[in-house]
């Protein structure tokens, strides 16, 4: 559990002390600046930023039933963050599995990819698909009700 907050924490800190130096030197404009780029950065990089993550036996039981596609993502991986931001509002159509939190779906990861657990690992209709094109992604979505 702590470990998803590790990224996120050490942005936000890190950002600070920089900021507070520059508030010491009499820059309160780039102190401004360090902090607000630090909290954005930290926010972007929490598991804030994504849909609530369910685990990866319920995800794979709800698409079965509804047909949108699973993602498997982490916290702190660039690549989960650009699809997430990417698809917008059409995230919360689909079903996050954080593999941090769920060794069930972290394993999942690891069958269709080698061992390895890359991510994001998009699972539609049954076929896994690593890393794929946010616009394929938006594609594969069931319509909206």
């Amino acid at each position: 559990m702590t470990r998803i907050w590790i990224l996120p924490l050490s942005l936000a800190v890190c950002g600070s002390l920089v900021a507070a130096a520059q508030f010491v030197k009499g820059a309160i404009g780039a102190g401004v600046a360090f902090l607000l780029l630090s909290v954005l950065l930290a926010g972007l990089n929490s598991p804030l930023a994504f849909p609530r993550s369910t685990g990866a036996a319920e995800a794979q039981r709800r698409s079965a039933v509804d047909g949108r596609p699973i993602v498997y993502w982490r916290v702190g991986c660039t690549y989960c963050l650009r699809l997430r931001l990417r698809l917008g509002r059409s995230a919360r159509r689909m079903h996050w599995v954080d593999i941090w939190r769920d060794p069930a779906g972290a394993a999942a990861v690891r069958e269709v990819n080698d061992g390895n657990e890359t991510v994001p690992t998009v699972v539609v209709a049954g076929r896994p698909h690593v890393n794929p094109d946010p616009r394929w992604v938006r594609a594969q979505l069931p319509p909206s009700p």
